[in-house]
């Protein structure tokens, strides 16, 4: 792997830092405090090609590899997660698996608008009683001649209640990972209802939300990839997606390193800068390591993608390690700023609501732990 980045990849990390400096920075805890971003950064980051990263430009996208895709993402985790998770989900989750398992006539629908930013899309898998167990997931998709109804409900659905197309995941046959289908489902059909999710401990500035799906009827046409084969579709989106998340947590641990070391710099206890003190540059030295570790391995997961190469193993621990790591940057931040962490004029306390919930989705770490460990062993713990 070459750690080495190209001078186009270093020139969009500086692109993607200017941007996130002067549009998100500022308005961060605003945003937060309010729960809800401004939408007019979808557009921005349209503009700069941050939402078509990856995909062909035939479609709208802006091509790239997966690196400067992670080196992009990493600015926005610096600045706001919950711009960050707008990214991740519109063009990481729905807006590559339509390039990957799209027919043309989806591809030239909804491809050129997501990478714009004239529509965002949300990932519709999760459910109320089915969060990690998404294989026994309970929305039905029933076959009515040329059409599909859908019925079902969704939870904790990112981009919920913004998203102009919702890729849903529905039983359309038996029980078990083989009976799922994946549907391209417009959020304005009959039957369609998202509903706010307020009162977040962290990403409040995302629209999170709750679907309700009461008999939406699409035509055969919005099934995305053959029928039956939607568990894979979300198996495949998840993978690189937790790259995506991981990406984001890096971002978060080095804003938090960024913030500790200015702060230890200026803050004079006792007639010295507290960065002269002992355990406070040890705490800043754990969260250096953690922010280079969790970087490499998430710069590697990019590397396999780009060469072709298996990754899911490495994503899995990219995403475990990384998220983790952002818990643990924010929480030696706060300790580093003391009392001052603890008041939202600083960044150090919403970093560390942030980076809680990246240990909780697109798999939680105790299931990280399982699937390396079944990588490793051969043997199944589920």
């Amino acid at each position: 792997m070459n750690l080495e980045l190209s001078e186009e990849q270093d020139a969009l990390r500086r692109t993607a830092a200017e941007f996130v400096d002067r549009e998100i920075v500022p308005h961060a805890a605003a945003w937060d405090r309010a729960e809800e971003i401004d939408r007019s950064v979808i557009g921005r980051l349209g503009d700069l090609g941050f939402l078509g990263m990856t995909l062909p430009e035939e479609y709208g996208g802006s091509e790239g590899d997966h690196l400067a895709y992670c080196l992009v993402l990493e600015e926005l985790g610096r600045g706001d997660s919950a711009v960050r998770g707008v990214v991740s989900v519109s063009l990481g989750l729905v807006g590559k698996s339509i390039a990957s398992y799209g027919t043309d006539e989806q591809k030239r629908a909804w491809l050129p608008r997501i990478a714009s930013g004239a529509s965002i899309a949300c990932f519709a898998l999760t459910e109320p009683g089915t969060g990690s167990d998404a294989a026994n997931l309970t929305t039905r998709a029933v076959r009515d001649g040329d059409d599909w109804i859908i019925t079902g409900n969704k939870m904790f659905i990112t981009n919920g209640t913004w998203a102009d197309v919702a890729l849903v995941f529905a039983r359309s046959g038996g029980e078990g990972h083989r009976g799922i289908s994946a549907f391209l489902v417009p959020t304005d059909e009959p039957g369609f209802e998202a509903r706010v999710i307020h009162g977040k401990l962290g990403l409040r500035g995302q629209a999170t939300a709750e679907l309700v799906l009461d008999g939406v009827r699409v035509p055969d046409s919005a099934r995305l990839a053959p029928e039956g084969k939607g568990f894979s579709v979300a198996m495949a989106a998840l993978a690189k997606g937790r790259m995506s998340v991981a990406a984001g947590c890096v971002g978060i641990a080095q804003g938090c390193l960024d913030a500790a070391v200015g702060y230890a710099k200026e803050r004079e206890q006792f007639g010295k800068p507290i960065a002269s003190r002992q355990l406070v540059q040890e705490l800043l030295a754990g969260i250096s390591l953690d922010v280079d570790a969790a970087r490499l391995l998430t710069w590697r997961v990019a590397d396999l993608i780009d060469r072709g190469l298996p990754f899911a193993t490495e994503s899995s621990k990219a995403k475990l390690f990384a998220s983790e790591a952002a818990v643990r940057a924010a929480n030696d931040a706060l300790q580093v700023f003391g009392g001052y962490g603890y008041i939202d004029e600083y960044p150090v306390g919403k970093y560390l609501r942030d980076a809680r919930v990246m240990t909780l989705y697109e798999g939680t770490s105790q299931i990280h732990k399982l699937l390396i460990g079944r990588a490793l062993t051969g043997v199944n713990a589920f």
